[in-house]
């Protein structure tokens, strides 16, 4: 979920103050999610695992106690400030961390063999997926685990689902707005719905896939506020919204005036043959 490869552009970029708040934020709300996924797919002590373009410590930190010693984790991202020593050290009993710097839309794949492959908000967001959708499935060992997280603002674009008030019309019209930012920079807002087929086509199979779609929890009104801080320039230079606009939603949001939605989260998996 961090800036896996520099593109174009990343809009979120790593290394601005706000990252961090909005890595917090979606831990909080995803990561229950996440470890289901990773704990079905067996993930378990003496496992090989790369988190591709992790972002945040709280993936790679999960993984490192579920493997133990005797297991592997690597911790990849192309901007490492959020992946220090200290914010990955594991638990007493946990697997030691390798974190890498990493360009996954441009470097060569790890030349190691992995049992499970993770990514989550990361293919969404590169021109390149399908080629690195494929560069991440060959680096699994035969009977490996590939899993592939990525939001799909198509499937739900709205910030407030039932929007009854000018203050959750204003946060809807910022979160298209915000959409159109990602697209422009080559984002994949229907990508989520694809990845079952993708996973296949990439030669997998066992393909399956859910969706966890979070509404008005208190976290999301956590990353609301993280990530308009974070996009309020770009907001206000593309004229989507003005300063006043802006700080009139931050309001709101603060006051819990509405109730905030995310797009719904695609998790599939496929398995190498």
């Amino acid at each position: 979920m961090g800036a896996a490869s520099t593109g174009d552009g990343y809009l979120l970029d790593n290394r601005a103050a706000e990252a961090g708040e909005r890595f917090a934020a979606l831990a909080a709300i995803f990561d229950p999610s996440t470890f289901r996924h990773l704990d079905a797919l067996g993930v378990a002590g003496g496992c090989r695992c790369w988190e591709v373009g992790a972002g945040g410590p709280s993936v790679v930190q999960w993984l490192a106690t579920r493997v133990g010693p005797s297991g592997r984790v690597l911790a990849t991202d192309i901007d490492l400030t959020w992946l220090t020593p200290a914010a990955v050290a594991g638990l007493p009993g946990a697997a030691v961390v390798e974190v890498r710097r990493h360009d996954v839309a441009a470097d060569a794949p790890p030349v190691e063999i992995f049992d499970v492959v993770h990514a989550r908000l990361v293919l969404v967001h590169l021109r390149e997926r399908e080629r690195v959708l494929r560069a991440l499935a060959e680096t699994l060992r035969p009977g490996g685990w590939l899993l592939i997280e990525d939001a799909d603002p198509g499937l739900q674009p709205l910030a407030c689902i039932d929007p009854r008030s000018p203050a959750e019309e204003r946060a809807n019209r910022l979160r298209t707005g915000f959409r159109a930012l990602l697209a422009q920079r080559g984002a994949e807002l229907a990508y989520g719905r694809q990845l079952p087929r993708r996973l296949r086509e990439a030669g997998l199979d066992a393909v399956a896939a859910d969706a966890y779609f979070p509404v008005a929890l208190p976290e999301c009104a956590r990353l609301e506020a993280a990530t308009i801080r974070f996009i309020r320039g770009d907001l206000v230079r593309h004229g989507i919204a003005t300063d006043d606009e802006i700080d009139a939603h931050l309001g709101a949001v603060a006051a819990g005036e509405i109730d905030l939605a995310q797009p719904p989260m695609i998790s599939a998996w496929g398995r190498r043959r």
